[in-house]
């Protein structure tokens, strides 16, 4: 009778090992690292703009790649949040969506700049959220309408110097945002007050570009990735770039501005941020996707489709880096008499 309970102790204890082994297994993976449920639901990117723009085509690229390649199965949606250059959606971001996993945002310098300047600024920057990865790296363009009596920047410059108030440079982002700093740039190192430049801001490198080609803004500034297939149907003529050497495809007849004389050169990165209370689960899932899709032939065709250069850092390179362009930002601002 003894040996009959013996036995079936070890066979209770014996079951119970392997119950709690099992869980412990689907818990963990055969792998043995920790798996997650996440994502349970659709996502949703936002770009925090009108359609057309730089934020518009980055979430719906990294949408389309991650969908294509099949890394990550949950559908994924692109939401467009336009107002005040992305400082409206920031603002509801930061605050009532900073616990959502299931919300991306596709973002640029203006997280930057928005937080600095003095005008119409947000108190909310890229410390208020969870900075995921940088994907691309874009430039600034000068650009007017086809039939422009301005056939190069110059003649433009000295248009402007002549008589400020008679020309309008038009930009998909808010006063001291990005447009505008890209557009008064090389006016400032011109010589030109950039405060006497007459600005008008659009919410989006598309709505910007559709009031160039209304007759709404004489020169416009935006990205040169956006202008491409603008250049090609013949409705528009870019004077400059604020690239570093020119670019290639459409705009590789187009001068920078350190060519033109002009000491001045803009970057526009554009990266993908999460909520600031982010879960853990959800920012190893999205770091993790994210490298992977940055390796894909299918990303790096989208790169080349879209004439922007390839540049990934991973979210730890990309703290780093926004912290280092915060102090750059933060010094440009005050040279322009704009930081708050």
């Amino acid at each position: 009778m003894k040996k009959k309970l013996l036995i079936l102790g070890m066979t209770v204890m014996l079951s119970i090992m392997l119950a709690a082994c099992n869980s412990n297994t689907s818990e963990t993976g055969a792998s043995g690292e920790s798996s997650s449920n996440y994502p349970e639901s659709n996502i949703i990117i936002v770009a925090p703009s009108g359609a057309g723009g730089g934020w518009d085509l980055t979430a719906r690229s990294v949408a389309k790649i991650m969908s294509e390649t099949g890394l990550v199965e949950k559908a994924i949606t692109v939401e467009n949040r336009a107002g005040g250059g992305g400082a409206v959606f920031m603002a509801e971001y930061a605050t009532k969506e900073a616990d959502n996993d299931y919300m991306l945002m596709a973002k640029s310098p203006p997280i930057l700049i928005n937080n600095l300047k003095a005008e119409g600024n947000s108190p909310y920057g890229y410390k208020d959220t969870k900075p995921l990865a940088q994907l691309t790296r874009d430039y600034g363009a000068i650009v007017v309408k086809a039939d422009s009596p301005y056939n190069n920047l110059t003649e433009l410059l000295d248009a402007i110097k002549a008589d400020p108030s008679s020309l309008t440079l038009a930009g998909g982002s808010a006063p001291g945002s990005m447009d505008h700093l890209v557009g008064v740039l090389p006016a400032y190192a011109f010589g030109i007050d950039p405060k006497q430049v007459k600005y008008v801001s659009y919410d989006g490198g598309g709505e910007a570009i559709a009031a160039l080609l209304g007759g709404n803004a004489d020169v416009i500034a935006t990205d040169a990735s956006a202008i491409g297939e603008y250049v090609k149907s013949g409705d528009v003529k870019v004077l400059a770039v604020s690239s570093t050497e020119r670019l290639t495809g459409a705009l590789e007849d187009v001068p920078t501005f350190k060519e033109l004389g002009l000491d001045a050169e803009f970057t526009i990165w554009r990266g993908l941020f999460g909520p600031k209370n982010m879960s853990d689960e959800a920012f190893e899932y999205w770091t993790t996707k994210l490298s992977e899709m940055a390796e894909t032939d299918e990303w790096k065709a989208e790169l080349e489709r879209n004439g922007w250069q390839h540049e990934y850092r991973n979210a730890e390179e990309f703290t780093a880096f926004l912290e280092e362009q915060e102090a750059v930002i933060s010094e440009l601002l005050k040279a322009l008499d704009m930081h708050k």
